[in-house]
């Protein structure tokens, strides 16, 4: 069993779908890793700041699932990060409408010294000198490190951005921000452009349309599972990270054929986070469950054809 420690959000979402709104739920990019990384045997953190108006049911529930939140600070009297959107009839786009830091604003991230010599290290979307100060603080280089991050940053901080890009294994950003970032529009130059800033692979995220996972000269596709209905993407990304990096870090194995394994196991996870509002899937999703789906993907994805 590997050790993964995940840096990223644990917050509020208010959200709002063509097919209903919720108020205050459950969110945050380190929520979604944490219960898709928990489908896995692996012994996982997460580095956090909430303010001590978030619920302990809800820090019960994370723990419920074998995750350690003893680094998730609870800041008296502060508020909790939140984030309230509406998504447009097509759920591709997006309005935010709010996004208060909060408690955010001021983050220095604690990494526990169990968790110093972590396996894996999923940084999740923060800013880039918060990501950077947890590669920092791990007393040996972990064997891989994931990072996920967004055009926000690109915009704001992008010598910051950079410098955490070269100090990463993996990056995971999706097609529209592969092209900020790159300036190219094919998706193939731009994987190339990214690995030349330091990252060995790269996976560009697309939506309804799957996954690419790039590595040198070798791609791989997995495409996202048809479902009957979509009912609320919020979180789809970070499920299908959590899903990627719990994999990994419970085979312990980073060939490029696991990691195109680990897509798979990302994608199948991230199917279903969409079923339901926020995180009310992911929370009580059963093994059994998950590896029924698994199999619907084998068979999406199999083949037999003669080349003559």
């Amino acid at each position: 069993m590997g050790k993964l420690l995940i840096v990223g959000t644990v917050a509020f979402d208010a959200i709002e779908t063509p097919f209903g709104k919720t108020d205050k739920i459950l969110g945050g990019a380190a929520t979604y890793i944490s219960l898709a990384a928990s489908q896995f045997e692996v012994d996982s953190a997460i580095v956090s700041i909430v303010g001590d108006d978030f619920p302990q049911e809800y820090l019960n529930l994370l723990k419920a699932k074998n995750i350690d939140i003893s680094a998730i600070e609870i800041e008296k009297n502060g508020k909790t990060f939140f984030w309230s959107g509406k998504y447009h009839n097509d759920l591709n786009t997006r309005d935010t409408l709010v996004t208060d830091l909060n408690v955010l604003a001021n983050f220095n991230p604690v990494v526990p010294d169990h968790f110093k010599d972590a396996d894996v290290l999923m940084l999740g979307n923060l800013h880039p000198n918060v990501q950077l100060s947890v590669i920092e603080q791990m007393e040996e280089k972990p064997k891989l490190i994931v990072l996920d991050t967004m055009n926000f940053w690109m915009n704001n901080t992008l010598p910051e951005l950079l410098e955490v890009i070269g100090k990463t294994d993996i990056l995971t950003i999706n097609d529209e921000e592969a092209r900020q970032l790159t300036h190219e529009y094919s998706l193939v130059k731009a994987a190339s452009k990214i690995q030349a800033m330091g990252p060995k692979y790269v996976v560009i995220k697309k939506g309804e349309h799957g996954a690419l996972l790039f590595h040198d000269d070798n791609v791989f596709f997995a495409p996202a599972l048809p479902l009957e209905e979509v009912f609320d993407p919020t979180g789809a990304g970070d499920t299908f990270a959590g899903g990627f990096v719990g994999f990994l870090a419970e085979t312990e194995n980073i060939s490029f054929n696991n990691l195109r394994n680990a897509v798979i196991h990302g994608s199948n996870l991230a199917s279903f986070c969409v079923e339901k509002f926020g995180t009310e899937r992911m929370k009580d999703l059963s093994k059994e469950e998950v590896e029924k789906r698994l199999e619907q993907f084998k068979q999406l994805t199999q083949f037999d054809i003669e080349l003559e």
